[in-house]
């Protein structure tokens, strides 16, 4: 029961949410929140547990969010049919250039995900036939159980429940022998190794399932939005996400949900300093990496453990 109880908490918080949103537009800051988080989530699990960066994860959000626009707008896929083929394309994508890319270590690992991200941008702004170009599309709305989903309030739910599924599913994987392999290679890959843990088959295996969770997510934000541009794709994007991960915290569940919300607030709550919002986020994460180095929450928690 203790270990489930972080998880009724994120539930009751989500349940009581709402009673405290004035408007559409503090609605649409929580599900951008929401978004963020699920995609943090997926990508600390690579990140976290298993010890292997990557820069280019906004490229499978954006294969997703492509999905959801080009196959029921071109092709006549029902969206969620469009939505599922998109998470599989990127998860084929992702299975495909696994074993090469993670033959590497450390920094040629990270230049060689920031390319594929790159590469991904690119095909994105210059098949124009296809995406659009750079002005973007539009997405076809999303319908469920025969019902449009319409407004911020209706989505508000189908995120909330995404999310609460996405943490109680994570924790379930990392407390699985699955997810106990994934920490042992991040301890020491030899050292996994030995005990028998496929090291490459694990590492593939880990980010195929994040940038499936990433397409998935990017999917359910063009639907949401209603137009995709090839932003959502690009490197920026994807330095956002992995700061995300970095100040909530690496190897923390919980860490990536809070890492998400503050970091999809912060510019919102800053944007009256007219110009020196920049300057003022960029010094408020060095802030954050030179107090709170494990990332917010395990550092946090860790205080906490040695006061009692």
């Amino acid at each position: 029961m203790k270990r489930q109880r972080g998880l009724f908490v994120l539930a009751a918080v989500l349940l009581l949410l709402p009673l405290a949103l004035p408007n559409a537009f503090y609605y649409d800051i929580v599900i951008r929140m929401m978004i963020n988080a699920v995609v943090v989530l997926g990508l600390n699990l690579l990140m976290g547990f298993a010890g292997q960066i990557s820069l280019g994860h906004a490229g499978f959000f954006g294969i997703g969010a492509y999905a959801a626009a080009i196959l029921p707008t071109r092709y006549g896929w029902h969206p969620l049919a469009a939505m599922l083929g998109g998470a599989l394309l990127t998860a084929a994508l992702a299975a495909l250039v696994a074993r090469p890319i993670f033959r590497l270590r450390g920094h040629y690992l990270a230049m060689a995900t920031l390319g594929l991200g790159i590469i991904i941008a690119i095909v994105l702004k210059n098949e124009g036939a296809y995406t659009g170009g750079p002005d973007g599309m539009a997405v076809p709305a999303l319908g469920l159980f025969g019902f449009a989903l319409d407004g911020e309030k209706q989505w508000y739910w189908v995120f909330a429940a995404n999310l609460l599924f996405s943490v109680w599913a994570c924790r379930n994987l990392v407390d699985s022998p699955f997810g106990r392999a994934l920490r042992a290679l991040h301890g020491s890959e030899i050292a996994a190794q030995v005990v028998g843990v496929d090291v490459a088959r694990y590492k593939a295996a880990i980010f195929v399932f994040s940038a499936f969770f990433a397409s998935i997510m990017g999917s359910l934000s063009a639907d949401y939005v209603g137009f995709v541009t090839p932003n959502v794709a690009d490197f920026f994007h994807s330095i956002e996400l992995v700061t995300m991960v970095v100040v909530g915290g690496m190897a923390s569940i919980f860490g990536s949900v809070v890492g998400a919300v503050l970091l999809t607030a912060l510019p919102q709550a800053l944007a009256t300093l007219e110009g020196w919002e920049t300057v003022t986020f960029g010094a408020i994460l060095m802030l954050f990496m030179i107090f709170l180095p494990r990332g917010l929450v395990p550092t946090l928690a860790a205080r906490c453990w040695r006061s009692r």
